[in-house]
C-alpha cells in the first residue's frame, strides 16, 4: 500500500480530529502501531502550542471553508526527547457537499534531548520486531505477528538500522542485545522490558 511507504508521518482524521488511519511513520512518532492510533485524537497525541490556532480551524471547518490549516505542536518522542513541529491538515472529500476528512501531515522542526543519560529506548513495536527477527522469523512472518504490512516492518527496521548505524539485520540484532533492548539468555527472544504482545 502506497500510504505505508510514505516516509512523512501522515494520517487521515475525521472532521473532529479522530484518527481513522495512520501510516507507520506517524505511528513511530507515537511509539506504537498504526492500528493503535485509530480513534485517538490527533491533538492529544500532538499538543498544540496555541489554543487559538485550533479554535480558528474548528470555526473554519464548521463554515465548510476548504483551506490548508497549520498548527504548531509539541510531543514526546518514544526515546523521551521533546519534539516540536507542525501539523498540516487538508480537508478532502469526494464532493463539496460531503463532510470532509482531514489529511494530516506532521513535520518535525526541532528536538530537545532528554537531560538524563539513559540506555537507548525503542518503541514497543520496534522491540517486538527485533525479538521476532532474533528468533529467525521472516519479514512476512513478523508482519503477520505485529499486524503490520511487510513495508511497515521494513520501515521500522530501516529506522533502527539508521539510528544504530547497523549494516545488516544480524548486526541490528547484535546491537539490540548489546544495548539491553533484548533480554540476554532468554528463548524465545524477548524485549528486556517485555509486558506482553502489542
Amino acid at each position: 500500500m502506497v500510504f505505508d511507504r510514505v516516509s512523512v508521518p501522515v494520517a487521515v482524521c475525521d472532521v473532529y480530529g479522530a484518527v481513522q488511519v495512520a501510516n507507520p511513520a506517524m505511528a513511530a512518532e507515537c511509539g506504537t502501531t498504526p492500528g493503535r492510533l485509530r480513534g485517538r485524537d490527533v491533538l492529544e497525541l500532538f499538543r498544540p502550542q496555541e489554543a487559538t490556532q485550533v479554535e480558528r480551524i474548528a470555526e473554519a471547518l464548521r463554515l465548510r471553508h476548504r483551506s490548508r490549516y497549520q498548527v504548531s505542536v509539541r510531543w514526546q518522542a518514544p526515546d523521551g526527547a521533546q519534539r516540536y513541529g507542525e501539523l498540516t491538515a487538508d480537508p478532502v472529500s469526494d464532493t463539496v457537499e460531503d463532510t470532509p476528512a482531514l489529511l494530516v501531515m506532521l513535520r518535525v522542526l526541532a528536538e530537545r534531548e532528554a537531560h538524563e543519560q539513559r540506555p537507548p529506548q525503542v518503541a514497543p513495536i520496534e522491540a517486538r520486531i527485533l525479538a521476532l527477527l532474533a528468533s529467525g522469523t521472516t519479514t512476512a512472518q513478523a508482519a503477520r505477528e505485529t499486524d503490520l504490512t511487510v513495508d511497515g516492518v521494513n520501515y521500522h527496521l530501516r529506522r533502527l538500522s539508521s539510528r544504530w548505524n547497523a549494516a545488516n539485520r544480524t548486526e541490528l540484532v547484535a546491537r539490540a542485545y548489546a544495548l539491553g533492548v533484548l533480554a540476554p539468555g532468554v528463548w524465545p527472544p524477548t524485549p528486556a522490558s517485555w509486558e506482553g504482545p502489542e
